[in-house]
């Protein structure tokens, strides 16, 4: 019997956090400002308003960066594109001869997989800050 009462008091412990999660989880939903009352195109017109009205207020500088157009952009995201997939190629290529036919390569698997990462943090950045509608 008291095997059977330590069970129970688990699958109670176990139904009352989930009851917490689930209660969390609603909570969450609800608060967030996706069901705030009001359309947001007006907020979003009103804080561009907001903002120009800084601008001309402080006497808006310009701080000598020259905008990129999108043709260029996409150029550049291609050409740090290539080196990465001959780099990811290349540290796969090397780890399979090291995997399967035993070879010495290591510290080459290792420095490529090192820049191939790098590279791809690059890429993964420069792409979120260029083409991400933030």
């Amino acid at each position: 019997m008291r095997g059977n009462e330590g069970s129970k008091q688990k699958v109670q412990s176990g139904l009352q956090t989930m009851i917490a999660a689930l209660f969390l989880a609603f909570f969450a939903l609800f608060s967030s400002p996706i069901w705030a009352e009001g359309s947001g195109g007006s907020n979003a017109v009103n804080s561009i308003q907001m903002m120009e009205s800084f601008k001309k207020q402080q006497g808006y500088q310009d701080d000598g960066v020259t905008p990129v157009d999108d043709k260029k952009r996409k150029l550049i995201m291609f050409l740090l594109g290539i080196p990465l997939i001959i780099l990811v190629l290349a540290t796969g290529a090397v780890g399979i001869g090291m995997g399967i036919y035993g070879k010495p390569w290591f510290i080459p698997h290792m420095i490529l997989a090192g820049l191939s990462m790098t590279l791809a943090l690059v890429h993964a950045v420069v792409g979120v800050a260029w083409f991400y509608p933030f």
